[in-house]
């Protein structure tokens, strides 16, 4: 097996793992986390998607959550309950009522842009 490592200077992450057997290979790239490249030996190459047809999956989430979901979730979970309990000191700002109806606002403009035929709306 070779390893490399390169530097590739304006693209992300880059991880890519093959595996190359007798009967065929499968390739993932991990900036698509939910599509594996599946080639069995004398058949086209096949992409398969998480949550796609012929996929056997033991996951915890469907197809089209992307990984990290529920992760992301936990963390904001967590960071929650610490601002509740008091062991956050500002650290992890949550947004407050003030917040949200900024947000509301800006949703209610973008469609009300949108009933406009994309003109610009005051906020």
């Amino acid at each position: 097996m070779m390893w490399a490592s390169q530097i590739a200077i304006g693209n992300e992450c880059g991880l890519r793992v093959r595996v190359i057997g007798d009967q065929g290979a499968i390739e993932f790239h991990q900036e698509n986390p939910n599509q594996l490249w599946f080639a069995p030996k004398g058949e086209p190459k096949q992409l398969l998607t998480r949550g796609g047809p012929g996929v056997v999956e033991d996951i915890r989430i469907p197809g089209g959550h992307p990984e990290g979901f529920l992760e992301a979730f936990a963390t904001l979970y967590h960071e929650f309950a610490n601002v509740i309990r008091g062991k956050d000191r500002g650290v992890h700002p949550l947004p407050d009522v003030e917040s949200g109806l900024a947000g509301m606002g800006f949703i209610a403009a973008a469609v009300q842009s949108s009933q406009e035929n994309g003109a610009w709306v005051a906020l």
